[in-house]
């Protein structure tokens, strides 16, 4: 049975979850979203655990590896004038399946602070682009810049 439930929101188009089954919830993401057409489209690039130079912060600490990633994520949904509510998916990549996951529950606590839930998609590869980084993640949002209606 497909969960169609709307989720409010002040500002943006209602998401329709889609969940044919509820074992994505516990993990803080809905297996799709129906969402209308968007006025905006944003890819966001591979966002690491990078300063604002481009130096690789918290080598071998994965939480803090994955919530400045995450944060890096945010800054540039922000910068285009979308909020965090407006990430559509995620994907996320990593050197070691196990050391994240075990401290997932605070990018689950983080997004859901900002009242998202995207489908997300964790991957586990063999190295990324920097040396000592542990977590990559890329995002599409879609929405209307500045909390406009789509």
């Amino acid at each position: 049975m497909t969960t169609t439930t709307t989720i409010p929101a002040t500002g943006r188009s209602p998401v329709v979850p889609i969940n044919p089954t509820n074992w994505s919830q516990a993990f803080g993401f809905d297996q799709g979203q129906l969402r209308p057409l968007p006025a905006a489209i944003l890819t966001v690039a591979g966002q690491g655990p990078l300063d604002a130079s481009g130096r690789l912060m918290h080598e071998g600490d994965p939480a803090a590896q994955l919530a400045l990633a995450f944060a890096n994520v945010a800054a540039v949904v922000r910068a285009a004038g979308l909020t965090v509510a407006d990430i559509a998916q995620l994907r996320i990549y990593v050197t070691d399946v196990t050391a994240v996951l075990s401290v997932y529950e605070a990018l689950v606590d983080e997004l859901a602070a900002e009242d998202a839930r995207p489908p997300a998609t964790l991957v586990e590869v063999s190295r990324l682009a920097v040396p000592g980084m542990a977590v990559e993640i890329d995002a599409l949002a879609v929405g209307a810049p500045d909390g406009g209606e789509t």
